[in-house]
């Protein structure tokens, strides 16, 4: 007997992507994208994952400025942390936020283990988001996830593919927490341990690097134009209470000047034509996002492109 065929559409017919597709939290992770939190050890990525938890179950910014977009339900499971380390981390965020912890919808998985290369503790994971529905499943740390050989490529994108099956059926964002490698060099995505398909599979990554006591949080999406690193700090209450994340302000650039902004100033200051490369060069930004910066300059008549480049005739 012969295979029926495969369902087909005429590409016209699928429905264009809205023109501004939703956030899970603006500018760091978007509705239902899968991806990672990378980086080495001691890098503050479980307090930047409990930070964006709390956020989305909460409905309140994440790291004190990120708009969340999509609050909802979060589920997480966290390997490493006991279950009063757990409620530890997140009540200090909590008490900096003068929230009540009861007010948030978020979950913990409290099962001892959790194999996602093992077909009933998929099948108790799948049966758990159809239970809760979160907007968010977060995995704390990937390693402790599985026994397979990380390098296996096979193994790994097995895993990898029940989990986009997961994000697919229940329109949930999921997030694993992983480490990146020793001494790992080139783009950050290359530097991420075990196979290259956990840098192939994901629509978002946060990278988190240490450079003495602050950090700095490098973002990377696969459809939209990421903001510029952010440096944050790990700070606490006089009493060690109340441990958080924050925005280190002091290292990073004013947000009050858009890229916009920024871009009209050069143009005018220059009086000529300044070339796409020549403006990422002075305002030492990624190419998508300068380009999405200069549509928005031309399509409100702020700058306008010509053969020699592009020109600003106001500031």
């Amino acid at each position: 007997m012969s295979a029926p065929p495969l369902p087909t559409t005429h590409i016209a017919e699928i429905a264009p992507s809205a023109a501004d597709e939703p956030w899970l939290v603006r500018s760091l992770w978007p509705a239902s994208a899968v991806g990672l939190i990378g980086g080495p050890p001691k890098c503050a990525k479980t307090w930047l994952a409990l930070d964006l938890a709390l956020s989305v179950a909460s409905n309140t910014p994440c790291l004190d400025t990120l708009t969340v977009e999509s609050p909802g339900p979060v589920l997480l499971y966290l390997a490493e942390d006991s279950l009063q380390s757990a409620r530890a981390r997140v009540d200090g965020i909590s008490q900096h936020r003068g929230l009540d912890l009861r007010r948030a919808d978020l979950h913990l998985i409290t099962s001892p283990s959790l194999r996602l290369d093992q077909e009933f503790d998929k099948q108790r994971l799948a049966a758990t988001v159809a239970a809760i529905r979160p907007r968010l499943l977060l995995l704390d740390p990937f390693v402790r996830l599985h026994r397979s050989d990380e390098n296996d490529s096979g193994a790994i994108s097995a895993i990898l593919a029940d989990l986009r099956t997961l994000q697919r059926s229940f329109d949930v964002a999921v997030l694993l927490v992983h480490h990146s490698r020793k001494n790992g060099r080139g783009p950050q995505g290359y530097a991420l341990r075990g196979s290259g398909d956990l840098y192939a599979w994901g629509d978002a990554y946060a990278y988190l690097s240490r450079r003495d006591s602050s950090f700095r949080l490098s973002l990377e999406h696969r459809s939209r134009p990421a903001i510029d690193p952010l440096a944050l700090r790990l700070v606490s209450r006089s009493d060690g209470s109340a441990t958080h994340l924050e925005i280190d302000a002091d290292k990073c650039h004013s947000p009050a000047a858009s890229l916009e902004s920024l871009a009209v100033k050069e143009l005018t200051a220059a009086g000529t034509a300044l070339t796409r490369t020549q403006l990422r060069a002075r305002l030492k930004v990624n190419n998508q996002r300068l380009g999405v910066a200069l549509d928005a300059l031309e399509r409100t008549g702020r700058a306008k492109k010509t053969r020699q480049g592009w020109l600003c005739d106001t500031p």
